[in-house]
């Protein structure tokens, strides 16, 4: 969200009332174009079309196997964006993302001068597929182009083509040769998406498919028409008593806070800052847009918080050795804080 103030109630003009008619067909499109290879996982998914629309950036966690990195390409082609995978590995550079300068000679003068040769990171939509196999160096070659949508190597500023999305994947930390994501790395992620093994009847069909379907899908968006769908969802009207509500959040999740719940104080080292609140109302923005609607409401927020706000509270030593868990101590805040 910008600084200047939040936006009051009001109607929205008729042109953005088709305009939010057009968003709910796009999504039905995509729906439609990205269920041709991926079965079930509808929440998922949801939670995936709120992140794109309201410009942010997803971290996805799950186990491998569940089709994480196949849901992204495909939205990927469903949109027509300009997308690069990379597979993040121990031995990733920074170079090796943001793209590094080289020393070449002009055949005509003889004369040497450095070019810059851009990474992967130039794209419209990046994969960063199990993002936290490499070290977190490594990871933080992503914070600049992730927060300010430009990278800056050899001393210039080279700007990324918009729209510009990080769509990460990331296995359980507890696994073999996992690394944590620093909390700045975390905090750029709007929302974290929870991927958990299929249902029963889910599972049937992916079994019995074999192979996900090869056959291309047909671009439903255009990179610039998603853009205007994007600033659609920022001009949805946020009422005063729903930003109360974010701040409200916000504070009970910090234990030096007075706001916060006494069964949580002990939970927690720190809770999420003011860029965790805006990315949450934009969230909310780009729930009621998708679902039709042209105002925000409490209850989008609420269904949010989680995604949005867990994976930037740190556990202290006393929650992690009793195992509770970010959504256990999540759930404790909304209680706390009645909607």
């Amino acid at each position: 969200m910008p600084d200047s103030a939040p936006p009051t109630p009001s109607t929205l003009p008729v042109d953005d009332d088709t305009a939010l008619a057009d968003l709910a067909r796009a999504r039905e499109r995509l729906l439609e174009q990205v269920h041709h290879r991926i079965v079930g996982q509808e929440a998922v998914i949801d939670l995936l079309l709120v992140c794109l629309f309201a410009g942010g950036h997803g971290l996805f966690v799950g186990v491998p196997g569940l089709a994480k990195t196949l849901l992204v390409s495909s939205l990927a082609e469903a949109l027509d964006l300009g997308f690069s995978r990379i597979q993040f590995t121990p031995d990733l550079m920074p170079a090796d993302i943001t793209g590094s300068e080289v020393l070449e000679d002009d055949p005509q003068t003889g004369a040497r001068r450095f070019r810059f040769v851009p990474g992967p990171v130039f794209c419209n939509l990046l994969l960063a597929d199990e993002i936290n196999r490499t070290p977190p160096k490594t990871q933080a070659a992503l914070l600049q182009s992730m927060q300010e949508r430009r990278v800056t190597a050899g001393g210039h500023t080279h700007e990324l083509p918009p729209p510009f999305h990080v769509f990460a994947t990331q296995n359980p930390i507890e696994q073999e040769g996992t690394y944590p994501l620093p909390e700045a790395q975390l905090d750029r992620f709007m929302l974290q998406i929870v991927v958990t093994y299929p249902d029963a009847d889910a599972e049937r069909k992916i079994v019995a498919m074999g192979h996900p379907s090869t056959e291309p899908l047909s671009p439903v968006l255009s990179p610039e028409q998603l853009i205007e769908h994007q600033r659609l969802v920022r001009r949805i009207p946020v009422p005063p008593s729903v930003v109360d509500h974010v701040v409200a959040l916000l504070r009970a999740s910090r234990p030096s806070e007075p706001e916060c719940p006494a069964s949580v104080k002990a939970l927690l080292r720190w809770g999420a800052g003011p860029r965790a609140g805006q990315q949450l109302l934009v969230a909310a923005q780009a729930h009621a847009a998708l679902q039709g609607r042209a105002a925000v409401n409490v209850n989008d927020v609420r269904t949010l918080a989680g995604p949005v706000l867990e994976h930037r509270l740190v556990r202290s030593f006393a929650a992690e050795s009793r195992g509770v868990s970010s959504d256990e101590i999540m759930a404790a805040i909304l209680s706390a804080v009645p909607g």
